[in-house]
Order: C-alpha cells, then structure tokens, then sequence
C-alpha cells in the first residue's frame, strides 16, 4: 500500500465544500437546525485513532511492557487510517463550506448554526490528523545496523 495522498484529501475536501455551498445556497430555508451528533462522532474516532496509532506505534518499535503487535491488525488499522482520512477530508470541506456560507449569511438562523459547522470543520480536521498518524505509526522502522552494512559493501564513487 501506498501512504494516502495529501492531494487526493484537498481535491475531496474541495469538492465537499463547493458541495456544501451549493446545499446550503439552494435549500438552507427548508433545512433543520444543524445537529451537534456528526461533530461528536468525528470527535470520538479521532481520539480512538490517535489512541491507536500511540498504541501501535509503541509495539511496531518494541517499548518496553508491550506486546508485539499482529501483522494483519497492523494492515487493519492501515486500512482504517486510509478510509478514515478520506472520510474526514470529506467531512472538513463540507462543513468549511458550510462555514463560509454560513458566515456571509445575515440571518440570526445561520449565525446559530455557525458554531455547530465550525465544530464540525473542527473535528474533522482532528480526525485527519489522527488517521494520518495511525498510518505513519504503522510503518515499519528502518533498522539503521541494516542500512550501514549495506552501504559498506559498495564502492564510494562510480568509475
């Protein structure tokens, strides 16, 4: 597997917000007020994540009291990061969209939705930095001993 683009999260992200933009400039009137659960859920999988990839990471490098950690947990909790970093690009371009909407709109309706959307933008970018961690903690460290050896055996310069 290949570490999760960053460029692939920014075109997701942009696509959710001109998304978002267009729900709220289209329907805003029609919708409910904007529920605090997403922002809660976001909130709870990146503590989880983040808490994982401390965990892992601890175990990939062998500190001390932990317990070596299972290969196929390890391309799960990959799998997981991958997914879960797409999700909270999705979910921060949504709700930044929904923030400059919102922000710009002059209604008191919008202005008390603003805090529920930034939480949201908020909380995403939370989730994204965590999954990213949890990905990068679950490489496998370089053995620097390895790496020395190798390059005692060839020459210093082409001839």
């Amino acid at each position: 597997m290949r570490p999760t683009s960053i460029s692939v999260l920014i075109v997701a992200g942009l696509a959710a917000a001109a998304l978002g933009w267009l729900l709220l400039s289209f329907s805003y009137s029609a919708l409910p007020d904007l529920p605090w659960s997403p922002v809660i859920v976001l909130v709870v999988l990146a503590i989880a994540e983040g808490l994982l990839a401390q965990n892992t990471s601890a175990r990939i490098h062998r500190k001390p009291g932990t317990l070596p950690v299972d290969p196929l947990a390890v391309a799960r909790y990959v799998a997981l990061a991958k997914a879960s970093s797409l999700v909270g690009a999705i979910s921060a371009g949504f709700s930044a969209g929904l923030v400059a909407w919102l922000a710009m709109e002059p209604t008191q309706a919008a202005h008390d939705d603003l805090p529920t959307a930034a939480g949201g933008l908020l909380s995403a970018l939370a989730l994204i930095g965590a999954a990213l961690w949890l990905e990068r903690a679950c490489r496998i460290p370089e053995k620097p001993d390895a790496k020395d050896e190798d390059d005692s055996d060839r020459p210093s310069g082409r001839r």
